[in-house]
């Protein structure tokens, strides 16, 4: 058995029915030419002949010893993973999404390996859709991609195994020595110290952000800024999903005129609609929205797990001209990513852990929905940049699928796929009424950019 970390294991933690938290993304493939009206079928048919799974697909969550452990699975059972759907007519991308969100927003069998593929056909322009779902105690939005990603190929002609049954990369071992030996008998006692030096200031830092005072910084985001608002409120177990893809190009012309980061005019667009939804809803704070922002940290070389880190970005909501809104976002991000610039990975960890510290009992007591750490989660995901293929398929859009937790009712990813970039908008169906709206919102949000 191998343990959790404490940061795998949290994902367990908080998980009960209103609030899975499982992560997954939403692909849509081109058939190959020529293909055939079985050649999904054969496609299923093709992945369960790999019956045996392999690290970390046959691994279930155990709890023992007042500690979650990862356990490898004796009688895993394809069928219960890999499943094969379709949509009702008319097949339209409003029933795939209508499907999608309910499962979603199911729960997985923790008595089995934490992972779902559900491939979906009867789309009325013939594509196919895969849904793949992830607990979050597995891997991180960043891992899954990366992982996802591992298993298509640039070769069209090339079939490679599913996810499950491909073999973890692993680094070529190094000729060991006996210093070498000596030091990994001692390495434990260097890790202790050097952790502990550490994360000690990355504690520091992340309580210093809870007590500062930003007055007088207008655009500084700290916790517990945010006001409340219609997102922040205990959630429902259902789901709604949303998403559409955009060029990159239109947001690259927009960096480059305004002098922006990618991120930053991903982040305007998606403060321009939130302020119109909430406009539309008048349910429009006079004080601006805070976004967490998840930050990977992932070291080179590490597949799974979660290795993530966060910022606070004021979304200047409150601003109705788009250009000093982004502006005030580009400040607000750049005055947060200096201040973690010069942290180590593990200060980064520990700052984002004494920075949510409070959010635990605020959900426990109900005052997060009174006084909100942040009001919604934005995450941008980056993905592939070259055209790839599943088995012949040819991935034409994905979407990440995230977590809506209580008091964050919305939560707003971002995935890349060569040049187009996926806004995908999952809340809970009943504190987020007509999500689908969003869409048209995000739109206009960066169509008012692009006129000024």
């Amino acid at each position: 058995m191998k343990p959790l970390s404490p940061m795998d294991a949290m994902f367990l933690w908080m998980e009960h029915r209103r609030q899975p938290m499982h992560v997954a993304g939403l692909q849509l493939y081109t058939p190959p030419p020529g293909a055939g009206p079985d050649f999904i079928h054969e496609l299923v048919e093709k992945f369960r002949k790999h019956t045996e799974a392999k690290s970390p697909f046959n691994l279930r969550p155990v709890f023992k010893l007042g500690h979650w452990f990862w356990e490898e699975d004796d009688d895993f059972e394809l069928d219960w993973h890999l499943r094969h759907s379709a949509l009702p007519r008319p097949g339209r991308i409003r029933e795939l999404l209508a499907l999608v969100s309910r499962l979603h927003g199911t729960l997985m069998d923790r008595s089995r390996p934490l992972w779902e593929m559900n491939i979906i056909e009867g789309l009325a322009d013939g594509r196919v859709a895969v849904y793949v779902k992830l607990h979050h105690a597995m891997f991180d939005g960043v891992a899954a991609t990366k992982m996802l990603q591992n298993t298509l190929s640039e070769d069209p002609h090339e079939d490679k195994p599913p996810p499950w049954a491909q073999t973890p990369r692993r680094r070529e071992a190094k000729a060991v020595t006996a210093p070498a030996v000596a030091r990994k008998l001692l390495q434990p006692l260097f890790d202790a110290v050097k952790v502990g030096k550490d994360i000690a200031p990355g504690i520091r830092s992340g309580l210093w952000e809870i007590v500062r005072s930003s007055q007088t910084n207008p655009t500084d985001a700290k916790p517990f800024q945010a006001p409340p608002t219609m997102f922040n409120v205990k959630i429902s177990g259902s789901r709604r999903f949303a998403a559409q893809s955009y060029s990159l190009e239109r947001l690259k012309k927009l960096s480059k005129k305004h002098g922006a980061t990618i991120n930053d005019i991903s982040l305007a667009i998606c403060a321009g609609a939130l302020r119109k939804y909430l406009r539309a809803h008048d349910a429009l704070p006079d004080k601006p929205l805070i976004a967490m922002v998840p930050v990977s940290i992932r070291a080179e070389g590490q597949e799974g797990g979660n290795q993530v880190g966060m910022i606070l970005a004021n979304l200047a909501t409150h601003i109705e001209d788009p250009v000093e809104r982004l502006k005030q976002i580009m400040q607000s991000t750049t005055q947060a990513k200096q201040r973690i610039a010069k942290m180590s990975r593990l200060q980064q960890m520990a700052h984002t852990a004494a920075m949510a510290t409070p959010l635990g009992p605020s959900m426990l007591t109900g005052q997060a929905g009174k006084h909100p750490i942040f009001n919604v989660v934005i995450s941008n995901v980056p993905g592939p940049k070259h055209p790839l293929y599943m088995n012949g398929f040819h991935l034409d859009e994905t979407y990440p699928i995230s977590i809506p937790i209580d008091y964050a009712a919305l939560n707003i990813t971002l995935n890349g796929l060569c040049d187009q970039l996926g806004f995908g908008y999952t809340a809970c169906r009943k504190s987020v009424p007509g999500l689908q709206r969003m869409l048209d919102y995000t739109e206009e949000s960066l169509e008012e950019l692009e006129a000024v």
